[in-house]
């Protein structure tokens, strides 16, 4: 509040400057001009007059309620912030495509000269990737978190990793193994190889990771790209209490990575090994991500989530409806 004592006259040629300058846009120079005041001048009297509380700012958007429900997420989960877009479509691969424009846009502001990026393949890295349009060229590495996957080319992680290394300016390691070893031995064999244990180490030290989060409910699951189970294999899964794959790992609906066969045979970073990453940015739209989104919640691997409004809406109502439970 302004100081009563404050003399009037110099009360007013503040607030005739404040207005001036805010409010009408007019530059210091102008303001000096018009007032014939120095510019001196009128740059003091306009820190005098936010010092004495006389200016104050207030934002408004458009897109307010999207910054409540990036809150209400933050609030009810391990997250340390969250980036939501509006809903603009009923077509998935058009939300998802609006959804990676924005993971795009925080990636490149997350993103310094010297840093390692880490990430997975999949159809959310894929449009992040096809979103990423830097100012300038990043002096960055880029390194697959898995092994890739014969046969999907756009969403596979080696061609992933290549074209982020293209877009951002920055450089590319590759692991040239498959996904998925035949056996526990052999996938210990492939990891201690040279080349796959030197890329993954670099990945479990990446400064950012940016990881999908897939669902294991059979009709249209991408995990079934991944790993040979049958329809029936998915939906036992399912009643067995597995709610995710993130990082080509199964996770339980209690956050937790599932104890099962096809984890132990995975040529890939385990989860837990992101503890140490800078941050941990997960992509991921639809209504059939609520649950799975929910699972890695869960688990905490997360640091950062970007989705779309309806799909956070349904998965604030059920991590708030828990809360109220207990």
């Amino acid at each position: 509040m302004v100081d009563t004592l404050l003399d009037y006259a110099l009360a007013r040629q503040i607030q005739t400057v404040l207005v001036m300058h805010f409010i009408e846009g007019m530059k210091q120079s102008k303001i000096s001009e018009r007032l014939n005041l120095s510019t001196s001048k009128v740059n003091r009297l306009i820190a005098q007059g936010r010092k004495l509380g006389m200016v104050q700012i207030e934002i408004s958007s458009p897109w307010q309620r999207l910054t409540d429900l990036e809150r209400r997420l933050v609030a009810a989960s391990r997250l340390r912030s969250a980036v939501v877009t509006p809903t603009l479509s009923d077509k998935p691969d058009t939300q998802l495509g609006q959804v990676g424009g924005a993971a795009a846009n925080l990636l490149v502001e997350t993103l310094r000269d010297g840093d390692v990026v880490a990430i997975t393949g999949g159809k959310a890295i894929s449009a992040v990737v096809e979103k990423l349009s830097p100012e300038r060229s990043l002096d960055v590495t880029v390194v697959p978190l898995t092994g890739g996957v014969q046969g999907k080319y756009y969403t596979d992680v080696n061609h992933l990793v290549s074209r982020m290394a293209e877009r951002l300016g920055g450089r590319a390691m590759l692991v040239h193994a498959p996904l998925l070893a035949e056996n526990r031995e052999q996938r210990e064999m492939l990891c201690a190889m040279h080349p796959v244990r030197e890329v993954f180490e670099l990945a479990r030290r990446a400064n950012v990771v940016l990881t999908g989060i897939g669902s294991i409910a059979p009709r249209g699951s991408s995990y079934y790209d991944l790993a040979p189970l049958s329809e029936a294999d998915g939906k036992a899964l399912v009643n067995l209490g597995v709610g995710a794959e993130f990082m080509a790992y199964l996770i339980g609906q209690n956050g937790r990575v599932a104890d099962y066969a096809l984890n132990s045979r995975l040529v890939a970073v385990h989860p837990s090994e992101l503890a140490s990453c800078r941050q941990v940015i997960g992509v991921a739209s639809g209504a059939q991500k609520v649950d799975p989104i929910r699972a890695v919640l869960r688990g905490g691997f997360l640091s950062t989530l970007v989705t779309d409004e309806r799909t956070v809406e349904a998965v604030v109502a059920r991590l708030e409806g828990e809360v109220h439970v207990a």
